[in-house]
């Protein structure tokens, strides 16, 4: 049967209902020889279910899948029983780097307001052992002004071979490695080269942070609290980075879900406490970018685009829903004419028809955000479905206008950003700039192919 998120003729995945049902747990991993059972055993043996995207064996080898079925809790309280050893020289600096999208799922779960949600998780991370917890909102930050930067130089020279237009955003781990892994050319050059706020985050930590802690990268174990199980497969792709000496960015992923099974499971006293930062001092109140379901790509580079290339400022900006509401469109317009037309696409049905016009020659759009689930970030597989497997639509309802309740942030104005560009990066055109904040990308059995793009 052909699944939802596979566009192959052949798919060895069984009917979705079935899969929902019937989902294979995480096998167990074989006992560590003395392996003792600490106090955070019986948290560490959360049942995990992968998505289906990480469940079809047509984009993952069985290698990959079954190193996605280990990114669960058993490393993350591994490291929390080796803190609490005598052997200092095995400890590490555990932090955790929250997505805003997962945070009005907690507050939707526990009847919460969002900023109370942050307070509570913080809290309950740092009860366990956890050193430093951060939002990874400052590297979405990153993220969203080298997509609008890299719009507006494709643009400004679209009628070259490369880079070519429309730009398809490249933060949903799962639409890329469909794009890579399955579609390859003609798709892939039209990837945004910008890495997503996840891959960043893991070198602001790993990186920058490490640098102010006075700590080498592989003393930091660093994990990622997200919407989506795709995450978890990103953590394992990401290319080594000599700046973090040889260690990943995320050491370990963990869904919105298996968090809230480990609040649900913990008898732990626990006191709501406040978000860290980078800086050492800590956060104010969550902010979100603006976006009904995500990040926020599509308004922020719409915003700067009509700026810079056509000297409009644009305040709101009007989504209008085509052939369904996970594909919207919106436009900017003069005098009767069409100067952008963007579009978000969410889910791969809504995919797979932006794929078929782009090979076809018969597209419309300069830019496009591409979201793998239905519904966006938000409505990853991640924030705990209900029983069955099933989505319970009316919890995202509510976690729906929660995030929506969530003041926004606008990255062009943010001190610390500035900060880091100089201080961190050396200029925000440096050539350690493009190779922190930049990937690259690879068709089937093809080479790399945005380095070709000469910024």
């Amino acid at each position: 049967m052909k699944c939802e998120r596979c566009t192959r003729k052949e798919c060895s995945k069984k009917s979705k209902t079935a899969d929902r049902e019937d989902a294979p747990a995480a096998p167990p991993r074989p006992a560590r020889e003395g392996a003792e059972k600490g106090e955070f055993h019986r948290l560490a043996d959360v049942k995990v279910f992968l998505s289906d995207c990480l469940a079809c064996d047509s984009c993952v080898t069985a290698e990959e899948g079954a190193r996605v079925s280990q990114q669960n809790a058993e490393d993350f309280f591994r490291v929390l029983s080796l803190n609490k050893k005598c052997d200092t020289s095995k400890h590490k600096v555990l932090a955790v780097s929250v997505c805003p999208q997962s945070l009005p799922y907690f507050a939707a779960k526990f009847s919460l307001s969002v900023a109370d949600a942050s307070r509570r998780l913080c809290g309950f991370l740092k009860s366990l052992g956890v050193h430093y917890v951060f939002d990874t909102a400052i590297a979405a930050d990153f993220s969203l002004l080298e997509s609008q930067k890299e719009f507006v130089r494709r643009y400004r020279r679209h009628s070259e071979e490369a880079p070519a237009l429309p730009m398809l955003t490249s933060a949903c781990p799962g639409w890329v490695r469909y794009a890579e892994r399955v579609l390859g050319q003609p798709v892939t050059p039209h990837l945004c080269t910008a890495k997503s706020p996840q891959q960043i985050m893991g070198s602001l930590v790993k990186d920058y942070f490490a640098r102010r802690q006075n700590l080498s990268p592989d003393k930091i174990f660093h994990v990622i609290v997200a919407p989506c199980y795709d995450k978890k497969l990103e953590a394992l792709e990401e290319d080594f980075s000599g700046a973090l000496g040889g260690s990943r960015g995320a050491d370990c992923v963990l869904t919105s879900g298996e968090i809230v099974q480990l609040m649900e499971q913990s008898d732990l006293s626990v006191e709501d406490a406040a978000v860290d930062t980078l800086f050492g001092d800590l956060e104010g109140e969550p902010r979100r970018h603006d976006g009904s379901s995500s990040d926020g790509y599509l308004a922020h580079v719409f915003r700067h685009a009509a700026k810079e290339l056509f000297g409009q400022d644009v305040g709101e900006v009007t989504y209008r829903p085509l052939r369904n509401k996970d594909f919207q469109e919106v436009t900017l317009e003069k005098d009767g004419q069409v100067l952008l037309r963007f579009a978000a696409a969410c889910g791969f049905r809504n995919v797979q028809n932006v794929v078929l016009k782009l090979k076809r020659g018969k597209f419309p759009y300069h830019f496009v955000e591409v979201l793998a689930c239905p519904g966006g970030c938000l409505h990853g597989r991640g924030q705990g479905p209900a029983q069955g497997g099933r989505a319970d639509k009316a919890l995202l309802r509510q976690v729906d206008a929660l995030y929506a309740s969530v003041p926004v942030r606008a990255p062009e104005g943010s001190s610390r950003v500035r900060e880091l560009y100089q201080e961190w990066l050396r200029g925000a055109e440096s050539t350690r700039a493009q190779e922190t904040l930049h990937t690259e990308f690879r068709g089937p059995g093809r080479p790399a192919l945005s380095r070709d793009f000469k910024w």
